[in-house]
Formats: C-alpha cells, sequence, structure tokens
C-alpha cells in the first residue's frame, strides 16, 4: 500500500456531472490547496481558487480536518473543525487513486459553491515526507 503521509499540494482539479460529461474547471481554473497527513492519524486540508479577489465576487474555498483511516483505496475523515459548519462531525468519505505519480482524490458526487452536483478528481503532488 502507498503511503499518504506528508504534505501535498493541489496541481489539478477536474469536474463530470452526474453522466460523467466534463464540466468547467473547479476553482476557476486554477486552483490552489493543500492536504496533510500525520503518522498518527490527523489529517487537514485546504482548496480554494488562486484567482485574483475582486468585491462581492463569490469565491470557493474549503478548509477541514480531522482524524483519517485509510485502508490503500478509502480515506475517510471524521471532521472535528472545519470551514463550512455543515461538514462538522460527519465523515467525509474519498476514493483514492494513484497516476502519474500523483495522488488523486474522489469525493462524492454533490453541489460545490451554487453549481449543480458534480464529480470532482483532485489531483495531489507529494512535496514532503515530513510527518506532521
Amino acid at each position: 500500500m502507498i503511503s499518504i503521509v506528508g504534505t501535498w499540494r493541489l496541481v489539478r482539479a477536474e469536474a463530470f456531472d452526474a453522466n460523467g460529461k466534463p464540466q468547467p474547471a473547479p476553482y476557476g481554473g486554477a486552483p490552489i490547496g493543500r492536504v496533510m497527513f500525520t503518522s498518527s492519524g490527523r489529517m487537514m486540508a485546504m482548496t480554494g481558487d488562486g484567482r485574483q479577489a475582486h468585491a462581492g465576487q463569490v469565491r470557493e474555498y474549503n478548509t477541514y480536518g480531522g482524524t483519517y483511516t485509510f485502508n490503500g483505496t478509502r480515506l475517510s475523515t471524521r471532521v472535528d473543525c472545519c470551514s463550512n459548519p455543515a461538514y462538522m462531525g460527519t465523515e467525509q468519505v474519498r476514493e483514492v487513486g494513484h497516476e502519474g505519480g500523483l495522488m488523486v482524490l474522489r469525493p462524492p458526487v454533490r453541489p460545490y459553491a451554487g453549481r449543480p452536483p458534480e464529480l470532482r478528481v483532485l489531483y495531489w503532488e507529494k512535496i514532503s515526507d515530513v510527518d506532521g
């Protein structure tokens, strides 16, 4: 099993509708993000758009953290801190794969920032093996 422990940088994000049709790129096509996993079972993540902010502009930004379990293909996080109160105390599940040296996370289909429900595919590059 490939270890996810360390710090990862979001390098690409894709979106698809429930029928698999490609949708506009999440985060305005300029994703930024970090996710960190410790060997003691804690994680924290931040994703957002990397665009220049303008007054009154709706931007996509999300953070959460908590304890996690990982079985090699499924990541499950029990959220105990977050920017969206609706996540507090929930279990966030991601399917995990690897492509070309990148970790690929697939959250369940759901709406994001006023968009219709979609499947997102997030590609992460490991930038540090440091544990926490």
